[in-house]
């Protein structure tokens, strides 16, 4: 298959409204938007945790690829959550979150996101302005 090319959905593999589902039905990773204006594509990871717990051996966490505004799509940075789901092995804790919904991803991301940048909701293409001299009130834009 060629870059771009599109592959047509194939509903019966999962619930598209789940991270996990999505990505079965599409053959691609969740994209979202972040509050600050750039694109994410999600994934999910497992690791060990060093409990001594079997039943917290693993941990499930998503890692938010964060990609390049313009020019070559690149990967520009990422965030990571802390685990999110235990279990006593790698499928159990990706099965768990693979079960949340998109809208759920998108809160973690925009609160991810909250955090790092603070209540500044600003696009990076309102920032660029303002660093150029060229930002102008809302007021006069209407």
């Amino acid at each position: 298959m060629s870059p771009g090319q599109q592959i047509p959905p194939e509903y019966d593999k999962g619930d598209e409204r789940t991270v996990g589902g999505y990505a079965a039905v599409h053959a691609r990773p969740v994209a979202l938007e972040g509050r600050d204006g750039m694109s994410y594509s999600l994934d999910i990871l497992s690791d060990t945790t060093d409990d001594a717990d079997p039943e917290r051996a693993w941990g499930g966490y998503l890692v938010f690829v964060q990609w390049t505004r313009t020019g070559a799509q690149q990967v520009a940075g990422h965030l990571e959550t802390p685990f999110l789901t235990f279990g006593e092995d790698a499928e159990s804790v990706v099965t768990l979150l693979g079960e949340l919904t998109l809208e759920e991803a998108q809160r973690i991301l925009d609160n991810m996101l909250l955090e790092r940048d603070g209540a500044s909701s600003r696009r990076w293409w309102d920032v660029m302005r303002d660093e150029r001299g060229e930002h102008e009130s809302t007021e006069s834009a209407s």
